[in-house]
């Protein structure tokens, strides 16, 4: 005889686990966004830079996820999940393999050379010309949600700067050049729905491809002191720009304004190219150090931009030597060198094409005529990056064209979204003194119910949560006052906190609270599932 399993499917807080480690913040703990998550239950560290998901934690990476594979479905993209494991001869293979970047490396019996992905364009390249062929097989577009490992070396900021991380990662693949372009602008559009549904300002900026190679891609920010990245935006236009990419308009060529230039001298990394940087004399003083050169006179030349100048020369300069050493070599026989690279700012050189002063707030907008740029710190949570052939070139990703003859790499895209970081990001936008703040479309719950552990109210919160329904969790813990749960779910960040308190057991009433609105009326129980969902649409 089969017996069926009566269950209760409202969600309990007395049944999930979560074990905050106290209201007040522990010794020599700062009460900050990535405090706040560790006591409100969200996450504990294991390691330096290595983090375990709570219960609540992974309530909300869930959501996030769920969020991300709508709008991945919507371009049609298929879900997989690769390897956490490759291995250096396929980045050997791609050009990307250094013995001292932040690769993860495991050693087995074998000594077989694996390694922990920071990223996939390698394995995902790999898989597919094994197994497409055709261009009738193509457009491709294959994303997974997944761990990935950076041997971070100064881990910190908890969730923005970890050694391990949670990651979407898409992938595209296209026959042709302006099929890919058109992918590209497919998935941004997906993006910027991602992002607007997270109800949060952010910035999409114009970005450097760095390392991952291509020419094109785009960075998407959410503005915050504790960013570790410039953004550079107009005060009159669209124009924005990260830190390695960001130009201001020329100065006008006056030189008799501008003053004698001011000349520094370098040296290339490999120590045998003399290189001359001219740029205007500045208006303040330029500092005079014994330690790293380049430390302060970024304040006066755009390192990014002089690279780039560099890059054309085919020399790298080294940034990171100390000033006796420079001297020293600057001061050997002229013999040592090959003839001096000079570069000169084109406010100095009319021939000149390099913007090699730092911008600043103020400059003039490199697109407009009346805008001025400013600086914005902000946190990295995405990156689009074109990539045309770079990994389908060496990993021999080839498919045969509509002639049936002519076979042609596959053009590719790969576009990121820092799951884990986001949350990090979010916890940190949000939070306040009383805690964190969660958006409606990644909150844990939406609705918390709140009631004494004592006397008749506990089950009439019951009634009160089936009368809610939708995404509504119960505080039914029976070891804590309402004070105490009033203060918890404050801490955890609830967008809405439905309270059965003296207005109850008076007049029937429940408290309806929504911090990030400055919303607390009480309201009757017939009309407390309109006024929440009310509440939650203004979220």
């Amino acid at each position: 005889m089969a017996h069926s399993i009566q269950t209760d499917s409202r969600n309990r807080l007395s049944k999930l686990w979560t074990p905050t480690g106290g209201l007040a913040p522990q010794d020599g703990e700062q009460d900050d966004s990535h405090a706040l998550l560790i006591r409100s239950g969200f996450l504990r560290q294991a390691h330096s830079g290595v983090f375990h998901l709570l219960p609540l934690g992974l309530r909300v990476q869930s959501k996030l996820e769920a969020l991300i594979d709508t709008y991945m479905h919507s371009i049609g993209a298929s879900k997989a999940s690769l390897s956490s494991i490759t291995t250096e001869a396929l980045w050997r293979q791609s050009g990307r393999y250094s013995a001292n970047s932040e690769l993860l490396r495991i050693t087995d019996r074998r000594e077989s050379g694996f390694l922990l992905s920071p990223t996939h364009e390698e394995e995902i390249t790999a898989l597919v010309a094994s197994m497409v062929h055709s261009y009738k097989d193509l457009p491709l577009r294959l994303y997974q949600v997944g761990r990935k490992y950076r041997d971070e070396r100064r881990p910190r900021q908890g969730l923005l700067r970890a050694k391990e991380f949670m990651m979407k990662d898409l992938y595209t693949f296209d026959s042709s050049s302006s099929a890919a372009l058109e992918t590209y602008e497919s998935v941004r559009a997906a993006y910027t729905a991602i992002f607007n549904d997270l109800k949060l300002p952010y910035l999409v900026a114009d970005a450097d491809s760095g390392n991952m190679g291509g020419k094109l891609s785009h960075e998407y920010h959410f503005p915050s002191p504790k960013g570790e990245d410039n953004v550079w935006s107009c005060s009159s236009c669209s124009y924005v720009a990260n830190e390695e990419l960001a130009e201001k308009a020329p100065m006008p060529h006056d030189p008799a304004a501008l003053g004698t230039p001011y000349i520094f001298q370098g040296i290339s990394t490999d120590h045998q190219t003399r290189i001359v940087i001219i740029i205007p004399r500045p208006s303040i003083p330029l500092p005079s150090t014994t330690e790293e050169p380049w430390t302060r006179i970024s304040d006066y030349i755009n390192l990014h931009a002089l690279k780039r100048a560099l890059a054309e020369q085919n020399v790298d300069l080294d940034t990171s030597i100390d000033a006796t050493t420079l001297a020293y070599l600057l001061s050997q026989s002229p013999i040592r060198y090959t003839a001096p690279i000079q570069i000169a700012d084109r406010s100095i050189d009319p021939s000149s094409t390099h913007d090699i002063t730092a911008t600043t707030p103020g400059s003039r907008c490199p697109k407009c005529a009346t805008g001025k740029l400013d600086v914005t710190k902000a946190i990295e949570v995405a990156h689009t990056f074109h990539l045309g052939t770079r990994y389908s070139a060496p990993l021999n990703a080839l498919v045969a064209l509509q002639d049936g003859k002519t076979r042609e790499h596959m053009h590719m895209g790969c576009h990121g979204i820092g799951v884990s970081r986001i949350i990090g990001a979010v916890a940190s936008l949000l939070s306040d003194t009383r805690g964190l703040n969660w958006p409606r479309a990644i909150a844990p719950f939406e609705v918390v119910v709140l009631s004494a552990p004592k006397g008749e109210e506990v089950g009439d919160a019951e009634e009160v949560y089936d009368a809610l329904g939708g995404d509504v969790v119960l505080d039914d813990r029976v070891d804590k006052g309402l004070g105490w749960k009033l203060r918890d779910a404050d801490l955890i960040g609830y967008p809405v906190v439905v309270v059965l308190g003296r207005g109850w057991r008076e007049r029937r009433e429940v408290e309806v609270q929504c911090r990030r609105l400055d919303v607390k009326r009480d309201v009757g129980l017939g009309e407390v599932r309109e006024v929440v969902e009310g509440l939650l649409g203004e979220l």
